[in-house]
């Protein structure tokens, strides 16, 4: 490879281009690179060089040029950031700095690093869209190279290409590297298919070209009658689309007729609609076949007409009619549209065509783990769209599959909070129902919802609706533990005999919030709930406090003698009594808790929030009697947990590990699937309170692929 054809490549495209900077740029990285060799055996530098070229063929900027030659300098040799800097600029330098740091992460697993990996690619990308054209240049030329690598390696590569980096091409719109990138992965990844279906292509490949080279000629001359002067040419479909349609249409190579498709090119959208009309009169159009991606552009800035029609030979025959322009953006995507001229961007909607890429990075602040992000980021680069409306005539673009949950959070987040029900074309449908394209949907809400459904995240299919749910769940959940930290800090302030007024005790919070460096009271008494900080180590702040010791002397000769204690629970007023857990809803310390006097078995105990305990306060109140958990007591209590989670490998192997590292006996387990292919686990276990129950839940929840951790209501 030789720098000659990179800098032949930019005199095409560009006026007066500053080569002396892209030749210095290349010797600068060959100097740095010396005496490091590719697996293949090649010198390093023809790596950066090849993704230079790829560059120049989209037609990038000269700075993108030079970055991308020096783009694995800092990382690979010991070259500094401000050295690049001094010699090429600070422009440069931000890039080359951006696409350094998305490879120098470490993480635990494999799997973190990809998915922080992508999150840090996506944020850079907000900030300069450059870095990441770099980085699918790069991805490109090291598979264009893959061969040189062993199979395991090869394979995950593709994998990651396949699942990541082609879907990412499409969402930018750059559809000759995203079928590139494809066919690429295809072939490591499924080669006797692979193979299997290229042979088969050239097996008919000259019948198949005298088929479309006659379609050519009939539709060159008619429309030279109409005095449109059009491109027409034949566009060979691409071996992965090709397996993808067997694959969804459940048919044999056999059995896929339009093989080859026809594009013609025009001056103006005017001339696209003439041809169209003109397409229809030469040859029968096929019902249900058009689709109008002019008037509604897709996501990815996608322009075109798409009819299919019937040729003379009786086999379908594909159409696709753009002007010069839309087929530069269908061919390059946002690279097209990345122009400097003396520092400003050249297209001034170019903020809108990145408007996707900047929603989805304010969408994943509300997700913390990196395979959250991953799980939707996948979502969102594979959705494949629909065009629906609102009452008043507007257009939304949603994934295909798409429900009027996933409108409402498109319309606002408090729309898909005080979502109720909704109307598609004036009938009412449940929530789950997959819109159509040109359905008119309207959302039906209340102010008094109690906000969104678990369920719902079950259906719907874009990751704002998604995030914006597990976020509502959580600051729900936040508002729970908070609720149980100021429980644990009354009883231990009522343990220490600490009696203050709602008023004292807030003002001397927040000294204490304060002193201990937390943001506000909120934030301490959450950490308090979650166990994170002990009772004393708050409760010993205040000004009334007493140690241990001496407490213990006031409470062994304050001791009530007229209760009775069994299982660490004090019956009030009863003495020599026999005490069990109720087994409807298994109360545990921290738990509010009520008595039960049975006939013949004692006293039962059940949680505050039991229905059993309703029924039973409703028809015998006088068997209802005050108790109370028995400071000091180390007993266990059996406590039922619900999991729900992706179906995974591996998935209760983690669970377990979790359980057995806090040393917490697992009483029953019982696992399984349901058809939406997620994993229900449900758990008993022996827990010694709340605060602990709820450690344990926290951390099941940090399981990758974990929807939501429950605990089991009360019968």
């Amino acid at each position: 490879m030789e720098l000659d054809i990179l800098l032949d490549k930019i005199k095409l495209y560009m006026d007066n281009p500053d080569l002396a900077m892209v030749e210095k740029a290349y010797k600068y990285a060959d100097d740095a690179h010396d005496e490091q060799y590719r697996v293949s055996g090649e010198p390093f530098v023809e790596h950066p060089l090849g993704v230079a070229i790829i560059l120049a063929d989209l037609e990038l900027d000269i700075v993108s040029i030079v970055a991308s030659l020096l783009h694995d300098v800092v990382e690979d040799t010991g070259i500094s950031s401000e050295e690049i800097e001094r010699e090429f600029g600070a422009e440069v330098a931000h890039i080359v700095d951006g696409v350094t740091k998305l490879t120098r992460m470490q993480f635990k697993t494999k799997a973190d690093q990809q998915a922080e990996s992508l999150r840090k690619m996506f944020v850079a990308m907000a900030e300069d869209i450059r870095v990441v054209l770099i980085k699918l240049a790069d991805r490109l030329h090291n598979m264009r190279t893959l061969n040189y690598l062993k199979k395991e390696k090869r394979k995950e590569k593709s994998k990651e290409t396949l699942e990541i980096y082609a879907p990412l091409a499409h969402r930018l719109g750059m559809s000759k590297i995203k079928w590139e990138l494809e066919d690429l992965s295809f072939r490591y990844l499924k080669p006797e298919i692979y193979y299997e279906v290229s042979h088969k292509i050239q097996a008919n490949r000259k019948q198949r070209e005298k088929d479309i080279k006659e379609a050519i000629e009939t539709l060159k001359s008619t429309l030279k009658n109409h005095d449109i002067e059009a491109d027409i040419y034949g566009r060979p479909k691409h071996l992965y689309s090709i397996y993808n349609k067997m694959k969804r249409k459940e048919v044999e190579f056999d059995e896929i007729y339009d093989l080859t498709a026809v594009r013609v090119l025009v001056e103006n959208v005017k001339e696209c609609y003439e041809v169209l009309g003109i397409i229809h009169e030469i040859w029968k159009p096929m019902p249900g076949r058009f689709k109008d991606y002019i008037a509604m552009p897709k996501s990815n800035m996608y322009q075109s007409l798409h009819t299919t029609v019937i040729a003379p030979n009786g086999d379908p025959l594909e159409v696709q009619i753009r002007t010069y322009e839309m087929h530069k953006t269908a061919e390059y995507g946002i690279a097209a549209h990345w122009r400097y001229k003396e520092g400003k961007v050249g297209d001034e909607k170019f903020e809108e065509k990145l408007s996707w890429l900047r929603r989805l990075l304010e969408w994943q602040k509300d997700l913390q783990e990196p395979q959250e992000f991953m799980e939707t980021l996948k979502i969102d680069l594979f959705e494949d769209e629909v065009f629906v409306f609102t009452p008043e005539g507007d257009v939304v673009s949603l994934p295909r599959g798409g429900t009027p949950v996933d409108f409402a959070y498109h319309i606002h987040t408090e729309v898909g909070h005080r979502c109720v029900g909704a109307k598609v074309n004036g009938k009412i449908v449940p929530l789950e129902y997959k819109l159509k394209n040109s359905d008119i949907v309207e959302i039906l809400t209340s102010k008094k919802s109690n906000g969104p459904s678990r369920d719902w995240l079950k259906f719907v299919k874009t990751s704002k609706a998604r995030s914006k749910i597990k976020h509502w769940f959580k600051k729900q959940r936040r508002d729970e533990i908070i609720e149980k930290g100021h429980r644990i800090l009354d009883e231990h302030l009522e343990k220490h005999n600490i009696k203050l007024s709602e008023k004292e005790k807030e003002k001397e919070l927040k000294e204490i919030t304060k002193d201990l460096g937390r943001k506000d009271v909120d934030d301490l008494l959450e950490e308090l709930g979650y166990s994170n900080i002990s009772p004393k180590q708050i409760v010993s702040k205040f000004k009334d406090y007493e140690p241990e010791k001496d407490l213990e002397k006031k409470q062994k000769s304050n001791q009530r003698k007229e209760s009775s204690v069994d299982k660490g629970i004090s019956v009030k007023g009863m003495e020599e009594m026999l005490v069990r857990m109720a087994k409807c809803c298994n109360p545990v310390p921290g738990d509010d808790i009520v008595g039960y006097i049975t006939r013949g078995r004692g006293v039962s105990v059940h949680r505050k929030d039991c229905k059993n305990l309703k029924n039973l306060a409703e028809s015998e109140p006088e068997r209802i009697i005050d108790v109370s958990w028995e400071r000091g007591r180390t007993e266990s209590y059996q406590v039922d947990l619900r999991i729900e989670a992706v179906n995974k490998s591996a998935l209760l192997n983690d669970v377990t590990h979790i359980i057995k590292e806090e040393k917490v006996n697992i009483l029953s387990v019982m696992a399984r699937t349901n058809d939406q292919n997620r994993a229900v686990i449900n758990l008993s276990l022996e827990l010694s309170s709340t605060e602990h129950m709820y450690d344990i839940m926290k951390k099941i929840e940090s399981i990758s692929g974990v929807l939501n951790v429950s605990r089991a209501k009360p019968a």
